[in-house]
């Protein structure tokens, strides 16, 4: 916090400590709204910039994985997928995985990869996991509209039958909640690992451990009674199946349940801001 004064033509400016518990940037993030924008432009090009396919892997990527679920699960392991066509299926989750993932993977890392930047000017830190999370939804929107496609051409040749439902105009509210679960632990991960280097080598792992218990390559209800309850505190949990249920007619929504993963991505989102927001102040030391 800043105070100037004028006295006999004399600026003076007294600067003073920020003690308060939640601050996600000073003096607030839309005075940023330029450098934000930059930083996104930043991360939308600069990720494929030399790469020899560029942007095609945003296709090729998710076209890939769905073959090889599809091949495994589909037809060797035999999972059900609630009479959808096992492409449809295993894209849909992908999709919503790969930006979640993606959003925790790469906000995780950004006291690391943006230490340079960090130690040279100041600017609300905050702003660059926003700008990662923010940036990501241009590979998902992408996505998205591959599996479209996909869901439209068999759609035409007569391999899937269905009719879209009221459930699409809540898609912008689940997307949102990702990002804000995403966003959240990436903040949390990020603050751990500058004391903890370690953790690093766990965040990969991690990830791909918790996709088994999320309804990626299976759906809710072929999960063992069991073990489902536990499948369902999966903040991602209701999102996948709510999506399903919305744009390929097969899978479970509750407002209960849909209520209770907001509330665990918004609070998890606060503590990651609270956490970030005190690591911030002196993670240069540790860099």
């Amino acid at each position: 916090m800043s105070r100037k004064t004028n006295t006999d033509r004399r600026t003076d400016w007294l600067i003073t400590p920020n003690n308060r518990v939640f601050d996600p940037g000073a003096p607030h993030l839309f005075s940023y709204r330029y450098l934000l924008s930059r930083l996104i432009h930043r991360d939308v090009t600069a990720f494929y910039k030399q790469t020899i396919l560029g942007p095609l892997w945003l296709i090729i990527q998710p076209l890939l994985s769905t073959a090889v679920f599809t091949l495994i699960f589909g037809k060797l392991i035999k999972v059900p997928v609630d009479n959808i066509p096992s492409p449809l299926f295993y894209l849909s989750g992908l999709i919503l995985w790969n930006y979640f993932s993606e959003c925790l993977n790469r906000t995780s890392g950004v006291f690391k990869d943006n230490a340079i930047l960090f130690g040279k000017v100041y600017f609300p830190r905050l702003l660059v996991p926003i700008s990662i999370t923010i940036s990501l939804l241009f590979r998902y929107a992408i996505q998205l509209l591959l599996f479209l496609l996909i869901e439209s051409l068999l759609w035409f040749n007569g391999y899937f039958h269905f009719q879209y439902n009221w459930l699409m105009i809540l898609f912008p509210i689940l997307t949102l909640l990702m990002a804000i679960l995403g966003l959240g632990l990436g903040l949390i991960i990020a603050a751990l690992t500058v004391k903890y280097k370690d953790l690093n080598l766990l965040i990969s792992f991690g990830i791909q451990l918790l996709m088994y218990v999320t309804p990626v390559i299976y759906p809710l209800s072929a999960a063992h009674p069991n073990l489902r309850w536990i499948i369902s505190i999966n903040p991602m949990t209701p999102l996948i199946e709510t999506f399903r249920l919305a744009f390929l007619g097969s899978g479970s929504f509750s407002w209960i349940q849909l209520g209770q993963s907001a509330a665990i991505c918004n609070i998890i989102l606060f503590m990651g801001i609270v956490i970030f927001g005190k690591t911030e102040k002196n993670f240069i030391d540790h860099i």
